[in-house]
């Protein structure tokens, strides 16, 4: 049986790369663990550094954020408010500096991202835009390279801790695991997330997650055979090892499994927003 996980997907990564320096926002909650990471990257002898996901609205944290400019180009893993909030402001206490976005509505300055295996900016890095849409119909990751050195920017595809929900209907099963097999190629390079601690190995991450969402679709086929005839009565068959509080958050997810599985509950999928890992 699949349970509710809140442990790290892989091992811990020892240390980050020393041109990647981690900014925690203050907003931690049941939905952003720790609270959304901001990632600052500059390359030795770069003058201009990049920034992947700014947070929240919380002027304090965007004024950590600016003091370590300059800063050439700020990125966007997906439009949740939890990462693009503080988008205008930051730009604007960098003196427009472009932000970058799959999603026209938080692009600033630019083109919306739109190619898989872009290659971005410069600054001294290799940056280059996967494609991982699922967790959100927008989600994407950056492969960021220095020397010898690479890691993965996951936003909420791979967290540091835990599973992430995908956010039907906005989010896709279908598209989620096939994200997860991309991700899953990414041997023994780091995954640094949208929230939680850095992991070690992407790879190991994406099959872990992969496996988790397969037991997951068992346990909701075994549920509806069983009778189960509402995302309601999934996530009390499926996830009762879950507090109760999340359940609303659970149902997210039970809805993108049941339409993965072709099954109509004749019900209205309702409206999501805002911070949902699950």
């Amino acid at each position: 049986m699949s349970g509710h996980v809140t442990a790290p997907a892989a091992a811990l990564a020892d240390e980050l790369p020393t041109w990647v320096t981690l900014l925690r926002a203050p907003n931690p909650g049941p939905m952003t663990l720790d609270g959304t990471n901001t990632w600052v990257l500059r390359a030795p002898s770069a003058e201009h550094a990049v920034v992947v996901d700014p947070g929240p609205a919380d002027e304090g944290h965007l004024t950590r954020i600016a003091e370590h400019g300059p800063i050439g180009l700020v990125l966007i893993t997906h439009g949740h408010p939890d990462h693009t909030e503080g988008s205008a402001r930051l730009s604007e206490l960098l003196g427009g500096v472009q932000v970058l976005a799959v999603d026209p509505a938080h692009t600033i300055g630019g083109e919306p991202l739109t190619e898989p295996g872009e290659r971005l900016g410069g600054f001294g890095l290799e940056i280059s835009l996967l494609g991982t849409p699922g967790h959100t119909a927008d989600s994407v990751c950056f492969l960021v390279g220095h020397g010898d050195e690479r890691v993965v920017f996951t936003g909420d595809t791979i967290l540091g801790r835990g599973t992430t929900v995908v956010a039907h209907p906005d989010g896709h099963l279908g598209d989620y695991l096939t994200s997860l097999e991309l991700l899953s190629a990414y041997r023994g390079i780091p995954a640094l997330p949208g929230h939680g601690p850095a992991l070690a190995d992407c790879a190991a991450a994406a099959d872990f997650y992969l496996a988790h969402r397969r037991a997951r679709l068992d346990q909701v086929r075994a549920a509806v055979a069983a009778g189960a005839r509402t995302p309601a009565d999934v996530v009390a068959a499926v996830y009762a090892d879950v507090d109760r509080s999340l359940w609303w958050a659970a149902e997210w997810s039970v809805r993108a499994q049941l339409e993965h599985l072709g099954v109509d509950t004749g019900e209205s999928a309702p409206g999501v927003s805002g911070l949902e890992h699950m």
